[in-house]
This record gives C-alpha cells, structure tokens and sequence, in this order.
C-alpha cells in the first residue's frame, strides 16, 4: 500500500505548526491571567506593563504573579534609592548666596532612610514568599502571606513618609523628579500588596 501524500503534510503539521498554535494560545492564557489580576489593584496598566514579561513562567499561579510584582517593585526602589543617594548626596544643599538648608537636607536623609527601610521590608517578603510552599497546612499559608501583608504595608507606609517630608519645602529643584520616583514605587508597591491580598483570597475561598 503506498503511503498517502497527506501523511508527511499531517506530520509537518503535527511537528511543527500545532506546537506554535499551543503555544501561542497559552501565552495568550497567561498575558489573560495577569491582566484579569492586574484589573484588582488600583493602577491596572502599571500593573500589566511592569510584569507581562513574566506571563511566560507565572503559568497562571497568583502566588508567582504575587512575587513577580514584589521582585520588580524591590529592583524599582532600590533603583530608586541609588539615585536619591547619588542625587543628593547626602549633603546639605546651599543657595546662591551660600547658606545652608538643613530642612531641605534632613529631608533627603529621611527620605532615603525610609526607602532603605522599605527595601528591608520588601527584601522580608520576598524571602517568605520563596518559602510559601515549605509546609503544606492553610494556617501556615495564612501565617507566611499575613507577614508579606504586613511587611508591603510597612514599605508603603515607609514610602509615603518620605513624600510627605518634601510638603513643607519649596525652593529645591530636585524636590518634583524625587516625588514623582517615589510615587511610581508607591504605585508598584500597591499593586504588589493588592496581589498578595488577591492571592490569599483564592486560596481561602
């Protein structure tokens, strides 16, 4: 019997072109996940442009997404607060006629503090994260995410703080590009936090 002219087309098919269709339909599953997740926290576009080049291996898993988001936040503060070091550096600033601004300059050093502070924080949740599934029981689950809860929080709040301190300063010129840094990593740590928070509700419910 000699073999049908279709079966090396099937085997092409087979081989090569239903694996690119399965893959390209799993990417768009995963790019679906994350935006579906993204839609929950309080900046979605953020949310979706800072991790949807991880859609690849979070393979639907909240908890991966979870971490994900606290990797690209603690990178983007730590980022953050090289610049702030390297901007300011740390010393007092002066005006034309040469007098000193200790306000302005304690403000800085503040700031700074509360970022190194926040990167503690984000530092703790990205190791408890790592150790999520060492033990398999729900109250241990709880016990892990509601210490990254608490610690998102504490970096939030750190965050916040060091905006806060430029309230009452008008004459520096670095004052507006620092709080406009400072307000993106707000914004990925939320998002960070609400993920978290949407994690532990699938897994409770």
């Amino acid at each position: 019997m000699k073999p049908s002219l279709h079966q090396p087309l099937l085997f092409f098919f087979l081989a090569t072109v239903l694996p690119l269709i399965l893959t390209v339909h799993s990417q768009s599953d995963d790019s679906d996940f994350i935006r579906t997740s993204c839609n929950t926290t309080l900046y979605p576009d953020l949310c979706f442009s800072s991790l949807s080049s991880f859609s690849s291996s979070i393979h639907n898993d909240p908890a991966l997404l979870a971490r994900a988001a606290i990797s690209v936040t603690l990178t983007k503060t730590l980022d953050l607060a090289s610049y702030l070091a390297n901007v300011t550096t740390l010393q007092p600033e002066s005006n034309e006629d040469g007098a000193h601004h200790p306000t302005a300059a304690a403000v800085f050093h503040d700031c700074f503090d509360n970022l190194k502070d926040a990167v503690e924080e984000m530092r703790g949740s990205m190791k408890q994260m790592r150790e999520l599934f060492s033990t398999g029981s729900l109250e241990s689950f709880r016990f892990q995410m509601s210490n990254v809860q608490t610690w998102l929080s504490a970096a939030l709040t750190d965050e916040e703080t060091c905006t806060d301190g430029f309230k009452d300063i008008h004459d520096e010129p670095r004052k507006d590009d620092v709080c406009a840094r400072v307000d993106d990593v707000k914004k990925m740590t939320s998002n960070a936090l609400a993920l978290v928070n949407r994690c532990v509700d699938k897994a409770i419910h």
